[in-house]
């Protein structure tokens, strides 16, 4: 048994909103061009599910797995390339979809990995931005929600593999 306590920080009915708003926005920007998906495993899974569905565009979809975190609630700032997409990026437009965004580093490392497989553009969406933990000054082009600095869990986040199938987000108390 553990020994956290949980407490409501974004509802399920605000994350369904902010994803619909988020979809609206990328279906826009993305209309005329050849969007691949790139969600981050595995916290995105839940969340670029659920935005994908919302975009009335042909598109692609892959994932990444890469890791700065292991066990712990504090990013190592150590990134490693679990394994990589299995498409090609050559001539696509890129869209990372991430769960969230603080110290910034397995961002840059995306970014630049990315571009290096000859993708003609890369984007950010983020459901969730902790701007006060960056560390590398990454650019976010889509953002769901700015949080503090708390360790969340739920709707895909994580604390040691356990809470990812929460419906909502809630910040740990140990």
């Amino acid at each position: 048994m553990s020994n956290e306590i949980l407490e409501l920080c974004i509802s399920s009915a605000d994350l369904e909103l902010k994803v619909d708003e988020l979809a609206a926005k990328i279906q826009s920007d993305y209309a005329t061009k050849n969007l691949l998906v790139i969600g981050v495993l595995k916290g995105s899974v839940i969340f670029v599910s659920d935005l994908i569905r919302k975009i009335d565009l042909p598109l692609e979809l892959s994932f990444i797995a890469i890791s700065s975190y292991g066990k712990g609630q504090v990013s190592t700032g150590d990134v490693r390339l679990r394994f990589d997409i299995d498409l090609s990026c050559i001539d696509k437009d890129v869209l990372i979809v991430e769960d969230i965004v603080d110290t910034g580093y397995t961002l840059q490392f995306l970014k630049t990995h990315l571009k290096n497989k000859g993708s003609r553009s890369v984007k950010v969406c983020s459901l969730l931005d902790k701007p006060s933990k960056r560390v590398v000054e990454v650019d976010v082009d889509y953002i769901g929600f700015e949080v503090d600095d708390r360790f969340l869990v739920g709707y895909g986040l994580d604390y040691d593999n356990r809470y990812r199938n929460l419906p909502s987000i809630h910040a740990v108390k140990i």
